[in-house]
């Protein structure tokens, strides 16, 4: 198991610096200077020039990326062209909310998808699986802001249940901040419950006709053990694929979620720093988040070998 991990561990870090290299190479090509940016309209040459060495800017691209990939190993990711403050410490101030926000999110998707998709395999072309397939293909084809917005419209502006935006920190309490992302983890999970919910009655349907399914119907065992202990174990590989696959694309989700909320999570960050072309914050975002993915694909891998011990190899 240790060598497995090695392994992936391993290979993920060519992944990780080609996603730098990407990263650094597609913000500093971009036109404009971002050291007239920073010192503003009012700025002397001589000026201008000072922060042009104080950021490289001077110097060769290759020679620049190897001060900033040699700074990110440090966890500096430099610094807010608009505010001033350290690119960490910016991220770490979001961090929170983003985060909160997904871990909802996840386990409302994983709780409505999961048992959808098992019940419309164990139902198969019944009005029970028409059913919930259509719900599939309508959270599939709904974009997330429109969710959001319907459902801020009914619960928050109409009902009142649920704050129209903003975010309650876990210092106020579980209940307030649970409250303030229950309304965009919906709008979030919609989506990916619908593509969880497919992959799941496909998955289950292919085992469901295995011997191993057949023998424990012929000895009488209870349809709830059949299809959990059974049937969802032996699909659980492409269903964690496609979890997996999911939080990857929940990063996108996040950005407009937040901004649709008023969250001010790293998903809110990104966007500022796009519109004030705060090009630090934007490579900084960009690595933070490429970084979670690797670690989640990781942790997908490792949970391929606890399901199906074949994968270790």
């Amino acid at each position: 198991m240790f060598a497995y991990l090695a392994g992936r561990v391993l290979s993920a870090i060519p992944i990780l610096l080609l996603v730098a290299i990407f990263i650094f190479s597609l913000v500093n090509l971009t036109p404009g200077d971002p050291a007239l940016l920073i010192a503003g309209d009012n700025a002397t040459p001589a000026q201008v020039e000072q922060i042009r060495e104080r950021l490289h800017l001077n110097e060769p691209l290759p020679a620049r990326f190897a001060i900033w990939a040699g700074n990110a190993l440090q966890l500096d990711l430099g610094t807010s062209i608009y505010s001033g403050q350290p690119v960490t410490k910016l991220i770490a101030q979001r961090i929170e909310p983003t985060f909160v926000l997904a871990a909802v999110t996840i386990i409302i998707t994983v709780l409505l998808a999961v048992p959808l998709g098992v019940i419309a395999a164990w139902k198969a072309n019944s009005w029970i699986d028409r059913a919930i397939m259509g719900f599939a293909v309508l959270g599939f084809s709904v974009p997330v802001f429109v969710i959001g917005y319907l459902l801020a419209y009914v619960f928050s502006v109409n009902l009142k249940w649920f704050p129209v935006q903003g975010y309650s920190p876990l210092a106020d309490g579980p209940l307030d901040t649970l409250r303030s992302v229950l309304l965009p983890a919906v709008a979030l999970a919609m989506v990916f419950a619908a593509l969880i919910a497919r992959v799941t009655r496909a998955a289950m349907l292919e085992v469901l006709t295995e011997n191993h399914i057949r023998t424990a119907r012929a000895k009488g065992l209870a349809t709830p053990r059949i299809l959990i202990v059974h049937a969802l174990k032996n699909a659980g590989v492409p269903v964690v694929t496609v979890i997996g696959i999911g939080i990857a694309t929940l990063v996108g989700g996040v950005v407009v979620t937040e901004s649709v909320f008023n969250i001010p999570g790293i998903g809110r960050l990104t966007v500022d720093a796009i519109t004030r072309r705060d090009y630090p914050i934007v490579q900084g975002v960009i690595l933070f988040f490429a970084a979670v993915l690797i670690v989640i694909n990781i942790l997908v891998d490792m949970s391929y070998a606890l399901l199906d011990p074949r994968v270790r190899g």
